[in-house]
């Protein structure tokens, strides 16, 4: 029977590949150098093959490398995570908790961020609304907040869905007066429409078949912007087309100020994502947040989903 692997021996490699570098790796685990090179040494004979090919200025995995560290860092994570849940259980969560959202969240979010604050002394919260968008999360920050609508590019961190937020496509009474009542999704190609910018990548609209599936339409604009409220300001002033969240409309559609545009197909609904990367992990503070923000938001009647892992390609 083979003997089984040293999972601390595992831990170590995978913190190597990590940091790029054996001095990386021991800062990480607060291990010297040397030990760090013996337990990847160990592995390698264990194993029976290489799992680094080494130079003075590079770190590569080998194809065998790759694969032991594709299949045990998911697990080494995971134990993380227990091992830090389970002692949440016996102590109150602290420390710091560095996240980002887009200025258009904390609408939604404020009050459940003040709670949880509240609830968990503790906790030592830095939110930033000027960096948006997943890149964020290699800047050293535990939890993203952003915005999505349609399917999910690949990428290498995980999202949790938050809140599913009904869209609508709305235009102005002006300028519906000009170009009439569209009744197509592909006639807004040929129409005057508002994208926005950083939050969605100013990529097409994005409607809904019967089946569920995603129908892309590219759409013409010369207003691009960055946010759902700048969205409907130029809407309201006639400037195009927009599709936005259903809610934050209801008081332009009520006045008049705006209307509702009825299609064949139904506009993507606007997802609410929290994300944070593979390699961090999620913290039992970032865990316990997210919780704490679809408890809320379901209870205020938003809809709320499930965790998918997007792996990169």
């Amino acid at each position: 029977m083979r003997a089984a692997l040293d999972l601390n021996a595992v831990r170590v490699y995978a913190a190597v590949v990590d940091e790029q570098s054996f001095a990386g790796a021991s800062r990480l685990l607060a291990m010297p150098s040397s030990n760090v090179s013996r337990h990847v040494a160990a592995l390698e004979r264990r194993l029976g093959t290489r799992l680094l090919e080494r130079s003075t200025r590079h770190l590569r995995m080998t194809e065998a490398g790759r694969l032991l560290y594709e299949r045990a860092k998911p697990l080494l994570d995971t134990l993380l995570a227990t091992q830090e849940e389970l002692g949440a259980v016996q102590r109150e969560l602290r420390g710091p908790l560095r996240m980002c959202m887009p200025g258009e969240a904390p609408r939604l979010l404020a009050p459940i961020l003040a709670e949880f604050c509240s609830l968990h002394p503790g906790i030592e919260l830095e939110c930033d609304t000027r960096m948006t968008g997943l890149e964020a999360l290699r800047e050293d920050v535990d939890l993203c907040i952003v915005f999505h609508r349609g399917h999910q590019e690949d990428s290498a961190f995980i999202t949790r869905e938050l809140a599913t937020l009904p869209s609508i496509v709305v235009a102005a009474p002006s300028l519906l007066a000009r170009t009439g009542m569209p009744r197509q999704v592909r006639e807004l190609k040929s129409l005057p429409c508002i994208t926005t910018l950083s939050a969605l990548k100013g990529q097409p609209w994005q409607f809904q078949d019967a089946a569920g599936e995603i129908v892309k339409v590219p759409v013409k604009s010369r207003y691009r912007v960055n946010s759902g409220e700048l969205a409907v300001a130029g809407a309201r002033q006639g400037i195009g087309f927009a599709i936005v969240a259903a809610h934050p409309c209801q008081e332009d559609l009520a006045t008049g100020r705006l209307q509702e545009v009825p299609l064949d197909l139904c506009p993507a609904p606007l997802q609410l994502l929290g994300a944070y990367s593979h390699r961090h992990s999620v913290t039992a503070r970032v865990r316990a947040l997210l919780e704490l923000i679809q408890m809320r938001l379901a209870a205020a009647g938003t809809p709320m989903e499930h965790t998918r892992s997007v792996p990169r390609q």
